[in-house]
């Protein structure tokens, strides 16, 4: 019979915010284990100090690198790694010779807690369980006796050790936040608090629930005296402050065209809403034009992916949104712009290429005080066409396969039409999780009139990281490989392919 191996939560500090179950688990024990800092005594076992039985067995678990350096090999996820292995070891002999083995956990275990990665090790092994406890942050909150959430607000919990951009964009688009591991990362939350708008009303709390705990607003913490054991609450109300920010959480707007609203509007509508393409992916696809416009509005709307593109700073404010909802989007950013609020509607490629700029002029009926103007963006089709060679150096036409907005019989009709006229086709939006045979409908629509060895240039996430082109032809496309990531070029019976791969079509027609 081998013993139990239990994971218990003690809490972030005070010893009478422990569970009952947790003080029973601790008192039977026979092992009982807990981590320590590499020169500092631990802190579970202080907070469980008095409940260990005095016959149990210690197993102190003494981290060798915490926030240092480390002349590991492997640096210091290696000596982690290593470290883990060795505590498993030395508890593994307790578990085979029967002992039911408790390990304290800070805060509540499986919450960036360390133990996890123990249980993790155990779990298929021997019988393992886990008891939740108070984490830090419902300690944190309690001190400062704030709400963090209400009703349908969205928390985000951050680790302060992400990158900056990425903390203030992800403040930015959240309700209320947790943000944990400070330390010597406090200067970037700061910064990045600052750049979301949400620095005022932010709480740094210390210690919480410790007889040492304090608590004040970040902005008049030092950055020197900030130690590892202390976080930052950023609640829920602090994101309707002003009647601006409330119009970022509104799902819809309510138009009326009626003369005087539209009179009141056009007084105080002053600069056009401006949507624009933000290229396929990489920044430097960015044009100038649309980088200064994007540094000089006050609210970005949005695809939520899309959305996540824009740096934050202070004094932007982002509504990112669903992909199916284009016509609500473009009315919430017409109504911010009518309110004279400097507004930039964003899409990915270039906007008016089955992008947000349609949309915008198909509400723009309902807000005539508001002048629209779109700046060009560099499309998915050219990116793709220039990483091939020149396939579009001659008429071309572009079609997407979603029947979301079209019936698909229409679709047929227009690849028949662009087939039977010899044209260069780019197919965009050709498959997505609930549309997964239009690809091989439309191979076999364009079959009708093109020839088998029709040359076919597939683009995969073309400017990022991921990025794939693949040259086949229209017979030997394999549909199922295609997904939403995916442009298709398909030539006309001129396109060629050189020696080396590349593809074009002559600008002559013989």
């Amino acid at each position: 019979m081998t013993g139990t191996f239990t994971v218990v939560g003690i809490g972030p500090g005070d010893p009478e915010l422990i569970t009952i179950k947790a003080a029973r688990l601790i008192e039977a024990a026979d092992v009982v284990a807990f981590h320590a800092g590499v020169s500092k005594q631990s802190h579970a076992r202080r907070i469980a100090a008095d409940l260990i039985p005095s016959g149990a067995v210690e197993e102190e678990l003494r981290y060798p690198v915490t926030t240092g350096t480390t002349d590991h090999p492997g640096g210091y996820v290696g000596a982690m790694a290593d470290f883990y292995e060795s505590c498993a070891a030395r508890l593994a002999v307790h578990l085979d010779a029967g002992l039911d083995v408790v390990l304290l956990a800070e805060g509540d275990p499986l919450f960036y807690g360390s133990s996890m990665y123990l249980h993790d090790r155990f779990a298929d092994v021997y019988e393992t369980s886990v008891v939740p406890g108070v984490p830090a942050f419902a300690a944190a909150t309690a001190a400062i006796s704030t709400p963090l959430v209400r009703q349908t607000d969205v928390l985000t919990v951050l680790p302060g050790t992400l990158p900056e951009p990425e903390l203030a964009m992800r403040l930015a688009g959240t309700d209320a936040a947790i943000i944990m591991k400070l330390g010597r990362t406090f200067p970037v939350v700061r910064r990045a608090l600052e750049a979301a708008g949400r620095l005022d009303g932010a709480m740094y709390v210390e210690r919480a629930s410790q007889p040492e705990e304090r608590w004040l607003p970040v902005a008049d913490v030092d950055p020197s005296s900030v130690p590892y054991f202390s976080l930052i609450v950023v609640p829920g109300d602090t994101a309707r402050g002003s009647d601006a920010t409330r119009l970022r959480t509104a799902s819809s707007v309510e138009v009326r065209a009626d003369s005087s609203l539209v009179e009141a509007r056009a007084e105080r509508a002053s600069k056009p809403l401006l949507v624009v393409g933000l290229g396929p992916g990489p920044s430097r696809w960015l044009t100038p034009e649309v980088t200064a416009a994007l540094a000089d509005v006050d609210h970005v709307v949005g695809y939520g992916p899309y959305v996540d593109r824009v740096p934050q700073r202070p004094g932007l404010t982002r509504h990112a949104s669903g992909n199916t909802v284009e016509v609500d989007r473009a009315r919430l950013a017409l109504s911010l712009a009518s309110a004279g609020e400097r507004v930039a509607v964003v899409s990915g490629g270039d906007a008016g290429v089955f992008g947000m700029a349609a949309a915008v002029f198909e509400a723009a009926a309902d807000f005539p005080e508001v002048p629209v103007e779109v700046l060009p963006g560099v499309s998915a089709v050219q990116a793709v066409a220039a990483r091939a060679g020149a396939p579009i150096g001659a008429d071309f036409a572009v079609v997407s396969l979603s029947d979301r907005l079209k019936p698909w019989t229409v679709v047929e009709q227009r690849l028949r039409a662009i087939a039977e006229a010899d044209l260069v086709l780019a197919i965009y939006n050709p498959a997505s999780r609930s549309r997964t045979s239009q690809v091989a409908q439309a191979q076999d629509v364009l079959l009708e009139h093109r020839k088998p060895d029709t040359v076919v240039v597939v683009g995969r996430d073309v400017g990022r990281a991921e990025e794939s082109l693949t040259v086949t032809t229209l017979a030997e496309l394999d549909p199922a490989t295609i997904d939403m990531k995916c442009l298709l070029i398909v030539g006309a019976s001129s396109t060629r392919v050189t020696g080396a791969g590349q593809v074009w079509t002559p600008r002559w027609v013989e």
